[in-house]
């Protein structure tokens, strides 16, 4: 006979043994206590946080020979059947398999009936989001007027594929995600059941693993426990889950502040070809970079925080000291938004390789300027590299790229040369000034070059000669974008007119046209303007 697997083997069969979830256990506790069950319950969250056992442990604990009371015995035959799963008043059924109305109208007749051996009849339906429409539809009436002798106990990881009819008649309890010190410790408590010894860094590397799902980490356990051997190592726990070390962290670190792009490049085609976990590998990476951070900003007092082994800890603390915190905040950023568009890279490879590049020349490659020294450095100003070309250089620019440095410097000396001057408060030195701005460009200036102005005390009018500059103008945004460029421009406030001032030649025929249902068809669903009406 197969051995039961860990998950089984310690499946709580109590409210108080099942992780995290306590505001959860302390209602549903009391409500068997007092005997008050609601007529139906929606449980909802990530996978493994505990959804079915705790529809289960209701079932036994309104249902217990020895109740009513806030836990179940565990003792009575109630109780045992129930564990087992063959309890004739206790119904539990896979709605990804049981999606159809004639599945919901059977659970309906079974309702009617009252309970045998138990003093409620108990429906769990699990994954319940996946009941089809007319399913739910089905459900609604026993919903909305159930048998006082049934409780309906509904499961799902997607409440937002419920209809709001159908959750506004359950009382809706959202299932938390395991915090990663409660799964730490229930691993400790299955190892130490089990006779097994431990690593305290493989137990938090297992949880974090886990992601918050206790079901997650126990079969992560149970793979490593697979493994054999008498102790559960970090190494251990790598090799089965295929997980980098701390040694290639340390030397991926290495190899980015020597900007050594041939190591970089031999160490990710090295982790890509032993098959390690991508996705996981990143979050490390960030975390690396996270925790370089907080020792860079609070030194000795992050190392509660942390949790690292002492030979770790003192290599991320010195770390901490030869990398400015501008450079690690930057780093740290950079990878976290580059994490989603590596997984989905079809060339997963190259695209971890330009992260890592734009890593090691990241000085170069943002304006950090001149940034805060190091406490390395400020304790000891020799100690700063004269050659770095963080001090030395300050780019202006984060579009500028290595390679074409000095074409860019040249294409922006000649933008701000045609831009003109703009010191002069008025309206060329605005249009100029418009001109140079990031959020504005060239086409607003020109629009704004051909028209007029008239600048009076708190106000300025736009004089607009064509109708088709006026509705430009008028649409997506420009004109709150242009108040707030006079306002940076002038320095206070002014209120801000665009008149159109375009000659009205045969308006009626315009008029009509403009309000002919066709023409205001297309120019609300393609977004478009009309520049030009003419008689055929």
């Amino acid at each position: 006979m197969a051995k039961a697997g860990l998950t089984a083997k310690y499946r709580p069969q109590l409210f108080k043994d099942i992780v995290g979830q306590d505001f959860i256990k302390k209602i549903l506790s009391r409500a068997a206590q007092q005997n008050k069950p609601a007529n139906a319950y929606l449980f909802s969250g990530t996978r493994g946080v505990g959804k079915t056992t705790t529809a289960r442990i209701m079932a036994k604990a309104i249902n217990c020979l020895n109740g009513p009371d806030s836990e179940p015995c565990n003792d009575c035959t109630n109780c045992h059947q129930i564990t087992k799963g063959i309890f004739s008043d206790v119904l539990e059924i896979d709605a990804a398999s049981h999606t159809g109305v004639d599945n919901v109208r059977k659970l309906r007749e079974d309702a009617v009936y009252f309970p045998m051996s138990g003093r409620y009849k108990v429906i769990i339906i699990d994954e319940a989001h996946m009941l089809s429409n007319a399913a739910f539809n089905a459900l609604l009436k026993t919903l909305e007027e159930p048998p006082g002798h049934c409780v309906f106990i509904m499961a799902t990881t997607a409440p937002e594929k419920f209809p709001p009819t159908v959750i506004s008649r359950c009382q809706h309890y959202v299932f938390k995600m395991v915090h990663l010190d409660d799964l730490v410790t229930h691993l400790r408590f299955v190892l130490d059941a089990e006779k097994y010894e431990y690593d305290p860094e493989a137990l938090i590397l297992m949880a974090k693993r886990g992601a918050g799902s206790v079901r997650d980490s126990m079969s992560i356990l149970g793979q490593v426990m697979a493994l054999g051997g008498e102790r559960v190592t970090p190494q251990g726990v790598r090799e089965v889950l295929g997980l980098a070390g701390h040694d290639v962290y340390a030397d991926f670190f290495e190899d980015i502040l020597n900007k050594d792009l041939v190591n970089i490049h031999t160490r990710i085609n090295s982790i890509l070809g032993q098959g390690l976990d991508i996705n996981f590998f990143l979050q490390e990476f960030a975390s690396c970079w996270r925790n370089l951070f907080l020792l860079s900003q609070s030194g000795d007092k992050a190392d509660k925080i942390l949790s690292l082994p002492g030979n770790e800890l003192e290599f991320w603390k010195d770390l901490s000291v030869r990398i400015p915190a501008p450079r690690i905040h930057a780093a740290w950023q950079m990878v976290i938004e580059e994490q989603k568009s590596i997984l989905k890279s079809n060339e997963p490879a190259l695209a971890m390789e330009l992260l890592f590049f734009n890593l090691a020349y990241l000085p170069e490659l943002l304006p950090i300027g001149q940034y805060t020294p190091s406490r390395q450095e400020m304790s000891n100003p020799a100690a700063a590299k004269p050659a770095d070309p963080v001090e030395k250089k300050s780019p202006e620019n984060i579009r500028e790229s290595l390679g074409a440095r000095e074409a860019y410097s040249d294409h922006k000396a000649e933008k701000e040369e045609s831009c003109g001057d703009f010191s002069e408060k008025n309206w060329p030195g605005f249009v100029n000034y418009c001109r140079s701005k990031e959020g504005a460009g060239d086409s607003l200036a020109r629009m704004l070059g051909s028209c007029e102005s008239i600048i009076e005390q708190g106000s300025l009018k736009i004089v607009c000669n064509q109708e088709f500059i006026y509705d430009s103008l008028k649409r997506n945004g420009r004109e709150r974008l242009i108040s707030s460029l006079i306002e940076e421009f002038f320095g206070s406030e002014m209120t801000l007119y665009i008149i159109n001032n375009a000659q009205k030649k045969d308006s009626s025929f315009r008029e009509k046209a403009l309000d002919h249902p066709v023409v205001k068809r297309l120019v609300d669903e393609f977004d478009s303007r009309i520049i030009e009406i003419k008689r055929l």
